[in-house]
């Protein structure tokens, strides 16, 4: 058995077990410390597939960037996660019926004959002077230049989504309101009070 199938096996059931766990932790944190783990595991399929571009893009824009924001937007807005669990079995019949439908489509099409593994062909030595990196960008930027936009303003609508979260009204919470304070004027703010001089009879 070759070493890349053995540590394939290995990547692919960490990940497996850490998106599973991502599901059903009961702490966001824990959850999103398991997703963590399986975008690392994920890097490592890449590599093995000799993508060091995507895998290193992976570890950084995922990992180091877009997990480190969930995780300060989760902290930020304290979720209440007993509230949001009493509706659990209420909706567990329609998320069964959507979790079957997307095994059903992933059946559909990894058992296809377009992504069969006797359908995929042997891929060639590209050489050493290859680049992934240019290739993948020639791709992105020419052939899937609209495809690329258009997730970069999916992206731009969820920050913007996110920061409308965070700027939620909290009982308890104290904040300035700007407008107000420019507003003011200086009269409402400074009184001055004039007071007789008092004398020392020592």
């Amino acid at each position: 058995m070759d070493i890349t199938f053995l540590l394939f096996l290995m990547f692919a059931a960490i990940m497996t077990v850490a998106a599973v766990l991502t599901v059903t932790a009961r702490n966001t944190v824990q959850a999103a410390l398991f997703l963590v783990l399986a975008f690392f595991n994920a890097a490592g399929i890449w590599m093995l597939l000799k993508s060091e571009f995507l895998a290193i893009a992976l570890v950084l824009v995922y990992v180091g960037a877009v997990m480190v924001l969930f995780l300060f937007v989760v902290m930020m807005l304290d979720v209440n996660v007993e509230r949001l669990r009493q509706g659990f079995w209420s909706y567990l019949p329609l998320g069964l019926v959507v979790a079957a439908v997307l095994v059903v489509e992933m059946a559909l099409v990894v058992g296809g004959r377009h992504f069969s593994l006797a359908a995929m062909p042997t891929p060639a030595d590209p050489g050493p002077g290859f680049s992934h990196t240019k290739s993948l960008a020639w791709l992105l930027f020419t052939d899937y230049a609209f495809p690329f936009e258009v997730a970069s303003f999916v992206l731009l609508v969820a920050m913007l989504a996110a920061v409308a979260l965070t700027l939620r009204e909290r009982k308890g919470n104290k904040a300035i309101n700007p407008a107000d304070q420019v507003a003011v004027k200086a009269q409402d703010r400074l009184r001055i009070v004039k007071m007789a001089s008092e004398k020392n009879d020592a």
